[in-house]
């Protein structure tokens, strides 16, 4: 006889063990919170390993990529949209900085950051969730709900999330194109970052850094960076970083 786990309590268990973690390091403070961030990413990958998904299941072998070009496109027009509204408004701004990272690094870093929310939401939960509950529609609403979720208790991201889980959920499940829907998120991301004064969003932190945000902030140095920053302004630091210093190499 061979006690296989049943394959519904299986999805569940492993929602509740990544979504656990994840805001476990979005609520705890350094060092443990790089501890528990480098667990997650272990956790995460180990589960998706385990599953031997494909990669068109995993919406990174698109069979027609151009169908769902037109996403992009949508991203760049809304957020050329928003930029200019900004510039009436006088709330567009530049992007804060970090240390010594160039503006193209921390872009660079936020897209890769963008990717990897998409991957979590699409793939990891979305994919679970409609094989857990009976209708499509329902787990697209758990799906946002748990993105909004991640982002609290910051107001405009919790909104923008949450619209933003109703939109590319069923994208996805139509296209399953995470490259299309992981630029689109980078670029509409990087656009509420610069034309959304900072006192609304706390340069888009989340969690312990949203609640310990203050202006000065803004040019701390990474050595003090951990005791003030959110776990998605830290994530995109390091990503950024390891760009850095991968550039610098010979």
């Amino acid at each position: 006889m061979n006690p296989r786990i049943d394959p519904r309590l299986r999805d569940l268990l492993e929602i509740i063990s990544a979504y656990g973690l994840i805001l476990a390091v979005i609520w705890t403070p350094m060092p443990a919170q790089r501890i528990l961030y480098w667990l997650a990413i272990v956790v995460v990958i180990g589960i998706t390993v385990l599953r031997r998904e494909t990669l068109r299941s995993l919406g990174l072998a698109p069979g027609e990529g151009w169908r769902a070009f037109w996403i992009v496109v949508s991203a760049v027009v809304l957020a050329a949209l928003a930029v200019a509204t900004a510039r009436l408004l006088g709330t567009l701004h530049s992007l804060p900085r970090i240390g010594h990272l160039s503006m193209r690094t921390r872009v660079t870093g936020y897209l890769i950051w963008s990717f990897v929310q998409e991957f979590l939401l699409q793939v990891f939960f979305l994919t679970r969730l409609i094989r857990l509950i009976p209708r499509r529609s329902l787990a697209i609403v758990v799906a946002a709900l748990l993105f909004a979720g991640a982002h609290v208790p910051n107001p405009v991201l919790i909104w923008l999330t949450l619209l933003w889980g109703f939109i590319a959920c069923p994208l996805f499940l139509r296209y399953r194109n995470l490259y299309a829907l992981g630029l689109a998120h980078g670029i509409l991301g990087i656009c509420v970052a610069i034309t959304v004064p900072d006192a609304l969003h706390h340069h888009m932190r989340v969690g312990l850094g949203y609640l310990h945000y203050h202006p000065r902030y803004h040019r701390l140095q990474r050595s003090s960076a951990p005791h003030t920053v959110s776990t998605q302004a830290w994530v995109i630091d390091e990503a950024a970083i390891l760009l850095s210093e991968r550039h610098a190499r010979p």
